[in-house]
């Protein structure tokens, strides 16, 4: 699943190659979008907030936002003009925005929505703080996964109202990196603004490469400390990394954790 420090670089990319350049041709392949065109708009810039993607479009009067969200699978890619689109076969794109020098691809985007510009609240007014947004707030993202203190770590951290933008991966790296199960009370963490900082770190350490590394080797199998390793040895003492779901279905997330390392 694509991450906040994955979306944030998809954003940064989009930017780069989109904003302050009219469109020339779009194409939306979801049924409520089929026959909308945004030929001449002119894409203002490009932004992540957590996990969503907010493209902004100017217009006569009526500025829009096309907002995406990756969920499992989603992504964009870009191609200059004459190359061969490699993200997935034709079917599974969904939006297309093209522009003199660029193509922008959408692929497999459950979400594809398009938002009167003072609408955007809509979408992602429920986040959290964002970890990789000019707005960051750790202490208000602490104050949030606190108020809770009966929950669990693992599905605290990835609670997008809590402090958005961390997904399973970073959950697990960081609950092996803070030395607590998943499964620890948050009331029961001593120091909930160092779960939090560690956070942040790890997702700023990240978002300028699509590789995520949290343990600084860049070597296969070697990238992760628990992330994706069940029955492997733990990295740091050896003991085999174990899985299993937490949270509440449909919600649930297969979690990894080392049994001697995490208390």
């Amino acid at each position: 699943m694509p991450e906040g420090d994955t979306v944030w670089l998809a954003g940064r990319r989009l930017h780069d190659a989109l904003s302050g350049r009219p469109l020339l041709r779009s194409d939306f392949r979801v049924p409520q979008l089929a026959t909308t065109d945004l030929t001449g708009r002119i894409v203002t810039e490009v932004v992540s907030r957590g996990k969503h993607l907010l493209l902004r479009i100017d217009g006569d009067n009526d500025p829009l936002t096309l907002h995406t969200h990756f969920r499992m699978d989603g992504s964009w890619h870009l191609y200059r003009h004459g190359d061969a689109w490699r993200g997935g076969p034709q079917w599974q794109v969904r939006v297309l925005l093209e522009n003199a020098e660029w193509q922008a691809v959408g692929y497999r985007l459950p979400v594809v929505e398009l938002l009167a510009r003072d609408h955007e609240s809509d979408a992602v007014g429920h986040l959290g703080p964002d970890i990789l947004g000019a707005d960051w707030d750790p202490v208000e993202a602490v104050r949030r996964v606190a108020a809770d203190p009966d929950r669990e770590l693992g599905p605290a951290l990835i609670d997008q109202r809590n402090l958005a933008g961390i997904g399973n991966l970073y959950k697990c790296e960081v609950c092996f990196l803070s030395g607590l199960s998943p499964w620890t009370r948050v009331g029961d963490v001593r120091d909930l603004a160092a779960v939090v900082d560690r956070s942040a770190r790890l997702l700023e350490a990240n978002k300028a490469t699509a590789r995520q590394v949290t343990t600084g080797d860049t070597r296969r199998g070697k990238t992760s400390w628990v992330f994706e390793r069940a029955g492997a040895p733990c990295l740091r003492c050896g003991t085999r990394v174990r899985r299993a779901d937490q949270g509440d279905p449909p919600r649930q997330r297969v979690t990894y954790w080392c049994p001697r390392c995490q208390t």
